[in-house]
């Protein structure tokens, strides 16, 4: 039986050639600001990115008082998050290891970001993901979930390679990004039926007027909350 497809190796190619993204996402410092619980000092409140590449989130929220924790694919991507946190004097818990298999005990955080890293998981290891996910966020803990939808403008410039993969992107704003999901909106809703309060589902869609036959960029934002 073949095991899902729960990383892309292209990351790792990229992040030991020199890939490192230093700053934080707007949305996920929105989502941190809005969502991060507000009765217990910072320091005591968790917070888990999964696919955390050179961990420019959690540097962002370390530095704001936060306790973090990340994980990755990528050694090459770790060991550059771990030194940058060295060099600012910043603690985190940042390891290399499998969406599929968090190594982490049962409602450890408070919140858990995915910005744009599950969304690289054929559907198979999306799902098991997506379980463990909720089995390490605690109850009443907010996830934010950035996956690329199907009406992305790459999503039909590629090659279909199993389990709801695309692969040898060719055109749109993601070529050279490796293997990518995309998720239509009845797959999301499936998903997320069970164990979730869904707060947010925005598809925010971006046509390029410039690049040939206006493509177009589009993303699901959803916030979803863990029931008990």
């Amino acid at each position: 039986m073949t095991e899902p497809v729960t990383f892309d190796a292209i990351w790792e190619e990229k992040y030991a050639s020199g890939h490192a993204q230093r700053y934080p996402w707007d949305v996920v410092v929105s989502f941190v600001f809005r969502h991060a619980p507000r009765d217990r000092p910072r320091q005591e409140v968790a917070i888990l990115e999964v696919g955390c590449g050179t961990a420019s989130n959690l540097w962002f929220a370390a530095r704001e008082g936060f306790s973090v924790a990340g994980i990755d694919g990528s050694a090459s991507a770790i060991d550059y998050a771990k030194k940058r946190f060295a060099e600012d004097r910043l603690e985190g818990d940042l390891r290399v290891g499998d969406f599929t298999k968090l190594d982490f005990p049962d409602n450890s955080f408070d919140c858990i970001i995915d910005r744009g890293a599950l969304t690289c998981c054929g559907h198979s290891a999306l799902k098991r993901a997506l379980a463990e996910v909720r089995r390490v966020l605690k109850p009443g803990g907010h996830f934010f979930f950035n996956p690329y939808a199907d009406s992305h403008s790459s999503a039909r410039a590629g090659k279909p390679a199993g389990d709801g993969l695309i692969k040898d992107i060719d055109a749109g704003s993601l070529v050279g990004a490796g293997q990518i999901h995309f998720v239509g909106h009845q797959q999301l809703i499936e998903l997320m039926a069970t164990g979730w309060s869904l707060h947010q589902i925005q598809r925010l869609e971006l046509t390029d007027m410039v690049a040939p036959e206006g493509s177009i960029h589009a993303e699901w934002r959803v916030i979803a909350q863990k029931t008990s």
